[in-house]
């Protein structure tokens, strides 16, 4: 009985600290980069139809657009004109389109989408299996953003 006592304690006051720390923090719920680019037209034209990705808004609604929103399943991405970002944070004049980041895409059935690619796709990094045990492969956009696709076997 002192046991089972113990552990319902133990237990209750984990579960009291772990809400008590939620409660008092905000909570992150997305994370969708928006990518500086000379073309979004160019940009949208390509992650739709060479990646499968879906074209979700755009700004303007037609023509040479300044800015367009993507998405695939659970992954959003969106694409600004370089003048048009560069006169919202003039933090970035300086900066050149393309960057030192990557993108890392958890995908399911990675095999499928490789194998489905168009020929045109700069595959940078063919696939392989990494030293800690994923399935990856990366592309590198027109803009020069390196994509990495990644599964992690069963």
């Amino acid at each position: 009985m002192k046991i089972f006592l113990i552990v319902v304690l133990v237990s209750f006051s984990i579960q009291s600290y772990s809400q008590t720390k939620n409660n008092n923090m905000t909570k992150l719920e997305s994370l969708t980069p928006n990518i500086m680019v000379k073309d979004v037209n160019a940009t949208l034209d390509y992650y739709t139809n060479s990646l499968g990705f879906k074209l979700i808004d755009t700004n303007p609604e037609s023509g040479q657009f300044e800015w367009g929103y993507v998405m695939l399943d659970n992954v959003g991405m969106m694409f600004q004109e370089e003048r048009s970002l560069k006169t919202e944070y003039k933090e970035l004049e300086p900066l050149k389109v393309g960057g030192a980041l990557t993108f890392y895409i958890r995908v399911n059935d990675i095999n499928d989408y490789y194998n489905n690619l168009p020929k045109e796709i700069n595959i940078i990094k063919p696939m392989n299996k990494t030293f800690y045990g994923t399935n990856e492969f990366a592309i590198m956009d027109l803009n020069g953003f390196i994509l990495t696709f990644s599964e992690t076997p069963e």
